[in-house]
């Protein structure tokens, strides 16, 4: 009677909600229940709500707890120390009695709202045992006044609960395993459970906007979330607004469904325009201005972008007047200067009000999570760029993968000077923040050295993402304090240098978690953590990613990689074939992605990248392809003969060589023949040789070049 009574209360309570019953039941007799632990609440959810009488193997120190002794009467108690190996053996025991038991992993209620350590020896229990595991989630139990997030999160009386029952399964380690050994490997597998756990229950099925709603309902519409260099601090409530402002008027220039060229900073502006565009279902197109004149056209062409989104203000400051020139011979520009002119306060008032009543109007509508959000562009292999398009649900997966793996909280400071028209700059520094309660402040670029450290300093920054040619260019600029608030640094889109590794560790006492991933994955692959963290590595692969290696003729202890998962792209738009859908597939099928890269994966699952089979050059964290420069060597001297290769730069990541029979030529000479070649698709070096070494097949012997330079360098 008192568990029906308790039940009841707490539906009233809370409307607990109970999903995934049928596995349960379809879980055996003898399982073992492993639960994330958000509050002191989840042993009474789940006596509660869980059919049967089941055991609790909690810590000794918290069921002796004199206000939890009448709820945990409810159930039977296994009282157990989870660093205790006495305590252990007697939990196999009572398993092999074929007894479900509930056991909380971690050992303790998180203090970040994510998981925390899993302990191996709960691994070790249920592959001694051979016992199923049934993984549970308790979400928004996190959000109450049980739980120990004071002064992380804002709590809240009665918040939803929901009690997430997920497919059983199995742990069993190879029988060679023996002792520690063992019994890490069972942990490993546990974490692997569990993390999978996280995400899978994460709300990522559903559209950007509605992720930010759902931040403000956690974090409060008062919270502030953005900043940039106009030092105006917006609140959720803020942003919400002045999206719903700004997309109203955008809706009135464009069509739905849409392709919208973005030619912006980073700014708080770019991204309530981006928000603007995704709340009336049209699609923001990220030009890369660092294109030069000539490649944003092309991009527009491949997207069939015919109206751009820009700023006078942003041209002037970014002395882009012959990019804008450019562009406009093809697209129409409208400049965010004239729209917010034409926002009357009607608008804005009517703004205001749709702002706060969108559970009427926008939250009750079924929008597709799998339709475009973004397209961003990228070197296609001939150098024209090639439109990625990721959809609502790859980016929120991608991020909700994250965030199964590390943790974020409202106390975070985000320093983002990626670009947005970059996947790593648009996805995890732009995305990332909003929806996670995170502040984050836009710097427009990059490259001012010295002036990034000072504003980490003052705007006591916790997170920074980017990519080592940055991170090595601000430690040489840097005060030993400058990032003394840092939780995290986590360096991606090109291979972290180990001087860069080394000097952040010796002068700022920072360990940066070196990720990997692309454009076409929205993009995280992999990411080193505080939990599993290898150096030389770039960590292990997202929750819910399945990966293969395809053999790679002469390479034994690698492969070229493939992945799948919720976040791969949705598909290509090429130039060959203008906005037209090109869905992902490799030779494993369809929904495959081949990434072009040589990697290897070792027994704890860490990736070591190998090379690429691209032919591609990786500079700054942007992809620059070969046989682009090629052709411009061949369009500047048509009756040489001309190879692009690249090799390792210090700086850079990597640096172009053109290997070409032109005589007395410079790079200056080929920047001259190709007007509006941005700099980065130009070689570093020109090098003269008498011939080019040819295959028997006629083909150019790309390894016999690279041998041919690296000796002439080393001469």
């Amino acid at each position: 009677m008192l568990k029906i009574f308790l039940r009841g209360l707490l539906t009233l309570l809370y409307k607990v909600e109970v999903t995934g019953l049928d596995n349960y039941t379809n879980a055996g007799k003898r399982v073992l229940i492993i639960a994330n632990h958000s509050s002191f609440l989840d042993p009474l959810l789940l006596g509660v709500f869980l059919p049967d009488e089941i055991t609790f193997a909690i810590n000794t120190q918290v069921s002796q707890r004199w206000w939890l002794k009448p709820f945990l009467r409810l159930s039977r108690v296994f009282p157990m120390d989870p660093t205790h190996p006495l305590s252990l053996k007697n939990l196999i025991h009572h398993l092999e009695n074929d007894t479900k038991t509930v056991i909380f992993p971690e050992g303790r209620i998180t203090v970040t709202g994510s998981l925390m350590k899993i302990y191996d020896g709960t691994g070790m229990v249920a592959d001694k045992s051979g016992a199923t595991i049934l993984p549970i989630r308790i979400s928004g139990a996190q959000y109450t006044h049980f739980s120990k997030l004071h002064r992380i999160v804002p709590l809240r009386l009665f918040p939803k609960i929901t009690i997430h029952i997920l497919p059983s399964t199995h742990i069993s380690a190879p029988t060679k395993l023996r002792g520690r050994t063992r019994r890490a490997y069972c942990g490993h597998l546990l974490s692997d459970i569990m993390t999978n756990m996280m995400f899978v229950t994460s709300p990522y099925r559903q559209t950007i906007f509605t992720s930010l709603l759902d931040a403000r309902t956690i974090y409060g519409g008062k919270h502030k979330i953005a900043e940039d260099l106009d030092r105006t601090l917006l609140s959720y409530n803020d942003l919400v607004m002045r999206s719903i402002a700004l997309g109203k008027a955008l809706k009135d220039i464009t069509t739905h469904g849409e392709n919208v060229g973005v030619f912006l900073p980073n700014s708080s502006k770019t991204l309530i325009t981006v928000l603007g565009l995704q709340l009336h279902s049209r699609i923001p197109a990220m030009l890369n201005y660092s294109m030069g004149s000539a490649g944003m056209p092309s991009a527009c062409l491949t997207a069939q972008v015919k109206t751009v989104l820009t700023s006078r203000r942003f041209i002037e400051l970014g002395n882009l007047k012959k990019e804008a020139d450019q562009l406009s011979k093809q697209c129409e520009l409208v400049y965010l200067e004239d729209l917010a002119k034409n926002i009357s306060t009607l608008d804005k008032f009517t703004a205001l009000i749709k702002s706060k009543t969108t559970d009427i109007w926008y939250k009750n509508k079924n929008y597709n999570p799998d339709s475009p959000a973004v397209i961003l562009f990228t070197s296609g292999s001939e150098g024209t760029p090639k439109g990625v398009v990721l959809s609502h649900a790859n980016i929120l997966g991608n991020l909700k993968q994250l965030e199964a793996c590390i943790s974020f909280n409202a106390k975070d400071i985000v320093l983002n000077f990626l670009p947005m028209f970059h996947s790593f700059g648009f996805t995890v520094g732009t995305l990332l923040p909003i929806i996670s309660g995170m502040k984050t402040f836009f710097y427009p670029t990059p490259l001012h050295f010295s002036v990034i450290p000072e504003i980490a300093y003052e705007i006591h920054a916790t997170i920074m993402f980017g990519t080592n040619t940055f991170f090595a260019a601000y430690a040489k600029q840097a005060h030993a304090y400058d990032f003394y608030n840092m939780r995290y640094v986590v360096a991606g889109a090109e291979k972290l240098q180990e001087n860069t590794r080394h000097i952040w560790a010796e002068k700022f006492g920072i360990r940066i978690l070196e990720g990997y991933g692309a454009s076409e994955t929205s993009p995280i692959i992999s990411v080193n953590t505080p939990v599993y963290y290898k150096t030389g590595t770039v960590g292990r692969f997202m929750p819910f990613m399945e990966h293969k290696l395809e053999p790679v003729p002469g390479i034994n202890d690698a492969g070229q990689l493939h992945v799948k998962g919720p976040n791969i792209m949705l598909g290509y738009l090429l130039a060959d074939n203008p906005g037209t859908l090109i869905p992902p597939e490799s030779v494993y099928g369809k929904g495959w992605y081949d990434t072009g890269d040589i990697v290897n994966v070792d027994d704890d699952g860490f990736i070591s990248i190998c090379g690429r089979s691209k032919r591609f050059a990786k500079i700054s964290g942007e992809m620059v392809s070969l046989t682009a420069v090629e052709q411009l060597a061949i369009n500047a001297w048509p009756d040489a003969h001309h190879a692009a290769i690249s090799l390792p730069d210090a700086k850079k990541g990597e640096q172009i060589i053109l290997v070409t029979t032109q005589k007395q030529v410079t790079v200056n000479d080929l920047a001259a023949a190709s007007p509006g070649v941005a700099n980065i698709s130009l070689p570093r070096k020109i090098m003269i040789v008498d011939t080019i070494p040819i295959m028997a097949t006629g083909k150019v012997d790309y390894p016999a070049v690279m041998a041919l330079a690296t000796a002439k360098l080393l001469n």
